[in-house]
């Protein structure tokens, strides 16, 4: 495994945290969405029972629809990124800078010290204004392709931790190198966002301490300004 794609998936790991505050919700709402038929008839039992063991079929589809978003969204942005170099000449060199300081931005985000990101969030919720109705043809959720579809259109939601790790994607000027960082990035994520669909509440309770997140951010701090340095000899 190259380093650009174990570090997203430290990334995606590291964040998880924040990965909470912002997408618990959605989380939960997802999970909530999947119906249990119900009637008044002697077979409604065994109808519930079905849904329920349906239940971790359904949540596993929404989350490989997200990273499946994640990994298309990576496709594009390191295509662009292999377009800007060979027909710009931006070097990619000085995308690593710009990544490093996205990194180094995102741990400040993460610990909540410098909220710079929120800005960027705020642009790319009127793509997300869009996209969101959306949901509302395939809610409730009955169904893996409903529930697929569903965590496609999630993957879409702005988040300031997607965004920073997207830049690694741009950088890597490859359009199949940004998809395999996007993806790993969303495996990163997995198990704070399955503690919260599956309600392990122990993983779920460390996360989000403040200073189990802090940690992470100083952490993540300290590899952007790393990457910033290794981006600046192959640059200078």
């Amino acid at each position: 495994m190259s380093l650009d794609l174990l570090s997203a998936f430290l990334i995606g790991l590291v964040g998880s945290g924040h990965c909470l505050g912002m997408c618990g919700g959605i989380t939960t709402m997802l999970t909530s969405a999947i119906t249990t038929k119900a009637d008044s008839q002697v077979g409604n039992i065994s109808v519930q029972v079905t849904q329920a063991r349906q239940k971790p079929k359904l949540i596993i589809c929404y989350h490989f629809g997200r990273i499946a978003s994640y990994s298309l969204i990576g496709a594009l942005v390191g295509f662009t990124g292999s377009i800007a170099a060979k027909n710009i000449g931006l070097p990619i060199a000085g995308l690593r800078l710009v990544a490093a300081v996205f990194l180094i931005l995102l741990g400040l985000y993460i610990g909540q010290w410098f909220m710079l990101l929120t800005r960027i969030e705020a642009i790319g919720a009127k793509l997300w204004r869009k996209i969101s109705p959306l949901a509302n043809k395939v809610i409730p959720v009955d169904s893996g392709k409903k529930a697929l579809t569903l965590g496609a259109l999630w993957g879409w939601l702005p988040c300031g931790l997607v965004y920073s790790t997207l830049t690694w994607a741009l950088a890597s000027g490859n359009a199949l190198t940004g998809a395999g960082i996007m993806l790993l990035f969303g495996l990163g994520t997995l198990p704070a966002l399955l503690a919260l669909s599956f309600s392990l509440a122990s993983i779920k309770n460390l996360l989000v301490k403040p200073k189990t997140k802090q940690f992470m951010a100083i952490l993540v701090i300290a590899y952007g300004f790393y990457s910033f340095f290794v981006a600046y000899q192959l640059m200078f």
